[in-house]
């Protein structure tokens, strides 16, 4: 087999001659569906409407082997440190996996630790829910208060906002912005004898978490006193002794690993929240349908491999046909913040411009991410998909049967989206006015599930947790560290000392933003 770069300008060359091409015309191939399509935990994925012939697809599974795809997912589950900036592993797969798993990180058994972990959780979870785990004073928690940022807090909200009953036991709320309204609309209306405040930072020293907490403490201490506020209080930090110093009982602090990255800890016990939110049993079933798809991504073969072939799609977009934005719509409105989850798993973790020697890379890395729920997004970005001057890839993700409300209205939304991949595709391409043209020729994917359960959205995540790697590996960059994120928050630092007074060494812009605030 040819190495990995001529592959690439293999590839790169399809890429040009596809331009243009019919994606229609592509199913006159009989073959095109049956090889394009498949299923895998729970989920159904067409990716027949991208731009690729079957040649062109033959091409991007060339260059998954040629890359070390499959050697790269060994080395990573066997618990390498395959994080190297970092010197970590990465073992979020372990998080979820069944009982009796033998994970280990750089050599140290981690399943162990994982399990029992799991049983805290969901004795924590059933006991807050049953109220024999309470307030000061006896009083069951009615309300959860869940405060990190990033990967601490999107990831938890978006199985909260997927999976929620319509009239809770226990009401949820998150604070992650250190924008004081976010924390205000969170404690608003809120007894504090009746809510417990879990704060979630993997190393107890983020700054916009720690503000938040503290303040949510003096709001805890203002209507309870000192020493009852803190029997109010949860944490979940790989830092336990920060978290007991900041006054949080030592059973109510629950650990996680540095091998579990912020993006991929809702599996652990990040979701702490949500398990006593919904019950562990919603908690449980998310890790199992990840566990689904961590079985299906370590066994599949590549041709037949869920993630695999959604990251080549992808792939052949952004790099074989030059498309750096790619859409994703859920139509479905309870993964309204699906998109806003992706932006964070796949712009973080592949957003590099080094590759893993520190070398620039050679092509371009990740795609801008973003979209809403459909059919709102009908009504908003979709003029542009359809007739705009740059082609933007669309990811759809579909619910066959809805958890609530009226059958007839689901059938519409089905409708809906089955009609939008297909007029992306075919188009109009001529018309009695060129307003009135569509080119066609716009590429989607299509992912389907019978029901969203929490089998089925740990299934999804999972998806794109592995198609993301995969695509990190094809860059040959690290898709586990992010470095973008520090020096932001480093000058912040040194910016709010000359908000209070201080007189640091700034650019003439920036200087001129801080005089006029102070």
């Amino acid at each position: 087999m040819a190495d990995a770069e001529t592959i690439w300008t293999a590839l790169e060359e399809a890429g040009r001659a596809a331009e243009g091409r019919s994606i229609a015309g592509l199913f006159d191939d009989p073959g095109r569906l049956e090889r394009l399509t498949l299923e895998a935990a729970g989920l159904y994925l067409d990716l027949s409407k991208q731009p690729w012939s079957l040649a062109d697809f033959d091409l991007a599974l060339c260059l998954a082997e040629a890359s070390g795809v499959a050697d790269a997912r060994t080395r990573v589950l066997a618990g390498e440190l395959f994080n190297q900036t970092e010197g970590r592993a990465v073992l979020h797969a372990a998080l979820r996996a069944p009982a009796g798993a033998d994970f280990s990180a750089a050599g140290v058994p981690v399943s162990a630790d994982v399990e029992a972990t799991r049983t805290r959780i969901k004795s924590f979870a059933d006991g807050v829910r049953a109220g024999t785990i309470g307030g000061a004073g006896g009083r069951s928690f009615r309300a959860i208060v869940h405060i990190g940022i990033g990967g601490s807090d999107l990831g938890p909200r978006v199985i909260w906002e997927a999976l929620k009953p319509l009239d809770p036991q226990i009401d949820l709320r998150f604070a992650a912005n250190v924008d004081p309204a976010e924390l205000a609309q969170a404690l608003t209306g809120l007894d504090p004898a009746e809510t417990l405040v879990v704060v979630v930072s993997k190393t107890f020293t983020t700054q916009e978490t720690l503000a938040n907490a503290e303040t949510a403490r003096a709001w805890l201490r203002g209507g309870l006193g000192e020493e009852a506020a803190n029997l109010h209080l949860a944490a979940v930090s790989a830092a336990p002794a920060r978290a007991e110093a900041f006054g949080v009982p030592a059973d109510r602090v629950f650990a996680f690993w540095d091998w579990v990255g912020g993006r991929y800890s809702i599996w652990s016990a990040v979701g702490l929240s949500c398990a006593a939110a919904l019950g562990f049993e919603a908690f449980e079933g998310m890790l199992a349908g990840a566990a689904e798809m961590d079985a299906h991504f370590n066994s599949a073969p590549m041709h037949r491999n869920a993630p695999v072939l959604l990251a080549l799609a992808h792939i052949f977009n952004r790099n074989a046909m030059g498309r750096p934005i790619r859409a994703v719509v859920p139509y479905a409105q309870r993964l309204r913040l699906f998109p806003a989850f992706l932006q964070q798993l796949e712009m973080e973790s592949n957003g590099k411009r080094v590759d893993v020697e520190g070398r620039p890379v050679r092509r371009a890395t990740a795609a801008s991410v973003f979209g809403d729920a459909g059919t709102n997004g009908q009504h908003a970005f979709f003029q542009l998909l359809h007739q705009g001057t740059d082609v933007v890839p669309v990811d759809f993700v579909a619910v066959r049967q809805a958890s609530e409300g009226d059958p007839a209205a689901q059938r519409k939304l089905l409708a809906n989206v089955i009609a939008q991949a297909e007029a992306l595709m075919i188009g109009r391409p001529t018309a009695d006015e060129p307003h009135r043209v569509f080119p066609g020729g716009r590429p989607s994917s299509f992912i389907l599930m019978d029901r969203l359960t929490p089998q089925t959205l740990g299934a999804l995540v999972a998806l794109y947790e592995h198609k993301t790697f995969v695509e990190g590996v094809l860059w040959r960059i690290n898709s586990f560290d992010q470095w973008g994120v520090e020096l932001g928050k480093a000058l912040a630092g040194e910016v709010l000392k000359d908000l209070e007074g201080g007189e640091g060494a700034h650019d003439a812009s920036t200087a001129n933003l801080i005089q006029r605030l102070r």
